[in-house]
């Protein structure tokens, strides 16, 4: 197979991540219990400019999983089009969660679940790694964040 495509500058590939991750509404969390059993869900998201906030049951293997491991990795599209992020997940509780990012979350999927009759956890997902690729010719260069700092 011939790659005949140029990439992306770094740039241009951070502008196109964050309105993603502005615009999505969905991302796969990826998660793993203590036994390294695997477990992936689409859940709805927000992204407040700095991490992914979440909610899920804690009766879930995504909330045990997040709550105990305390790390996700998040994808967002196909193979040909993927943002993964890889972040340390912190909890908080319905009553914890800051006022701003639960009514943001509301605001963005039209649902609040503090208001559900299911009682539901908060995670903040605070990426460390963020790579974003648009095909086999963009490999190189795919990371946007390492160590939690923007590379561009």
């Amino acid at each position: 197979m011939e790659i005949s495509k140029r990439p992306r500058e770094p740039e241009q590939r951070k502008r196109e991540l964050l309105a993603r991750l502005d615009q999505e509404m969905d991302v796969w969390v990826a998660t793993a219990d203590a036994d390294g059993l695997p477990c992936l869900v689409p859940l709805w998201f927000l992204w407040d400019g700095e991490a992914v906030w979440l909610a899920t049951r804690l009766r879930t293997p995504t909330g045990r999983n997040l709550r105990d491991a305390g790390q996700a990795r998040l994808a967002l599209g196909d193979t040909q089009d993927v943002v993964l992020l890889d972040g340390a997940a912190q909890m908080y509780a319905a009553d914890t969660v800051p006022p701003a990012a639960a009514e943001a979350f509301r605001a963005k999927t039209g649902w609040d679940p503090r208001a559900d009759s299911l009682p539901y956890a908060w995670f903040r997902v605070r990426p460390h790694t963020v790579q974003a690729r648009n095909g086999e010719h963009e490999m190189r260069g795919r990371y946007l964040m390492r160590d939690g700092v923007w590379a561009v």
